[in-house]
């Protein structure tokens, strides 16, 4: 029962302010009618058509993304880039992204692999569970019967060989080649190319006929030889790393007989490699060049490119030129370029700014994951995402990044199988309990509210 002063404060507050209190019916209504009060807390999704991804954070439906579905419709380009600091999940969402799409029959992949420990890439284990032996190209096991790649290959067009040949002296040159210079090459080229008919023509033949060009492949020109052989002779320096130097025997003779074009999964194996030598990206233009001119085709397969450390590809103004043409060439034939990097700023601040603007602008998909504030705004600037999706990225636990899918910005936690688990995780140098750890804590992420 209220107390006398209770009753006599009531009866004052409801004469000078009116009731205090409501009182209403109950309203009796059904969830279809209730749900208008629930307004939208997601963006819509990219439909139903491809692999899945996982869950989108805030309103946990699926996530389905297929660059093939969706070009054409809802993207301009089929091209992806990844980026993020390391140990928050870019390895594992590459991974798992490949393995779904081979489950599909028209679906082909080829990964350079420049990542790995104990003597083996990271994509061995994916490789060896679908019964695939790597490419491992690996200077001193080239030079005992290892596998070889020709950039003179008669697979490979003569413009192809010629432009390729300048990408591998201009990036080891550091420079663009003078006009003297590539004349010296092209006419080098030209003459081993009538000349070396019985075989493949190999690096050794270019290195010699620079060293001793023939009189009769310039002499139409008015030039005199020994001119030819001092402009030529810097580039046959250059060459002869892959003959005689520290690259040698990957390059230095005919393309090895076995490397299997139609596999589902084509692994690049260049763990062995220096990454931050001038190595890297003389090898990725090799690779690239030679994937232009024997994989790609007309048949109607669809084709996904993906390249661990990109940023020997972007950062170079040779290899990203070539990279462009390769990009623009094979959108028309089904290929979706994939580069994984992990500062942005490695690319859009470095010698080839232009070249990687003109890439970047080809992905019309990029996934983020954690990064620190002041690199979480300088990405949010160049690649223009909203101002929600730049300050939430320095506080994204592993496993959760910011998708923009041509301006559809959304949120998505990837979500790893049990039978996928064993082949994503491959990082050696954790313990079991630490592997475990994580996992525990990934599980918990997944059953916790609103996430």
């Amino acid at each position: 029962m209220a107390s006398p002063l209770s009753s006599l404060t009531d009866s004052f507050t409801s004469l000078m302010f009116g009731k205090v209190e409501t009182s209403r019916l109950p309203v009796r209504t059904s969830t279809g009618q209730a749900q208008a009060v629930y307004l939208p807390t997601a963006a819509p999704g990219l439909g139903d058509s491809g692999v899945i991804i996982g869950r989108e954070v805030y309103s946990g439906k699926g996530y389905v993304y297929d660059p093939f579905q969706l070009y054409g419709q809802q993207l301009p380009a089929p091209h992806w880039l990844v980026l993020g600091e390391s140990g928050n999940g870019k390895s594992a969402l590459e991974k798992t992204y490949v393995l779904r799409q081979l489950r599909f029959r028209d679906r082909q992949v080829v990964v350079l692999d420049a990542q790995g420990e104990d003597g083996v890439g990271e994509w061995n284990l994916i490789a060896n569970a679908l019964g695939i032996r790597s490419i491992r190209l690996d200077p001193m096991a080239a030079r005992d019967g290892g596998v070889k790649l020709n950039p003179l290959d008669p697979a490979i067009t003569t413009t192809g060989q010629l432009s390729l040949l300048r990408t591998i002296i201009e990036v080891a040159m550091g420079r663009g080649l003078e006009e003297r210079a590539g004349f010296a090459l092209k006419a080098a080229h030209a003459h081993v190319r009538a000349t070396v008919t019985d075989r493949q023509p190999i690096l050794g033949d270019i290195i010699d006929t620079l060293r001793k060009p023939d009189m009769s492949s310039v002499e139409s020109l008015g030039v005199a030889t020994e001119d030819v052989q001092s402009w030529g002779l810097d580039v046959a320096l250059v060459l002869d790393r892959l003959v005689d130097g520290d690259l040698r025997g990957m390059f230095d003779g005919p393309t090895s007989i076995g490397i299997d074009l139609d596999a589902p999964l084509i692994v690049f194996d260049l763990s062995h490699i220096d990454r931050n030598s001038i190595a890297m990206p003389i090898l990725m233009a090799i690779v690239g060049v030679w994937l232009e001119h024997t994989w790609i085709r007309p048949d109607r397969r669809k084709r996904i490119f993906l390249v661990e450390e990109a940023w020997h590809i972007i950062n170079s103004p040779f290899v990203a030129q070539l990279f462009q043409r390769l990009l623009k060439f094979g959108r028309r034939l089904g290929l979706s370029f994939v580069a994984v990097v992990h500062h942005l700023s490695d690319v859009v601040d470095g010698a080839a700014a232009r070249e990687a603007s003109a890439i970047l602008k080809m992905a019309s998909t990029r996934t983020i994951y954690m990064q620190k504030a002041d690199e979480a705004r300088a990405t949010g600037r160049v690649l223009g995402l909203p101002r929600w999706a730049v300050e939430i990225i320095p506080t994204l636990s592993p496993g959760i990044a910011v998708w923009d899918v041509n301006g559809n910005v959304q949120v998505v936690k990837h979500i790893i199988t049990e039978a996928e688990r064993p082949l994503v995780y491959t990082d050696r140098a954790m313990t079991e309990e630490a592997v475990a750890e994580r996992v525990r804590a990934e599980r918990q992420l997944e059953a916790e509210p609103g996430v």
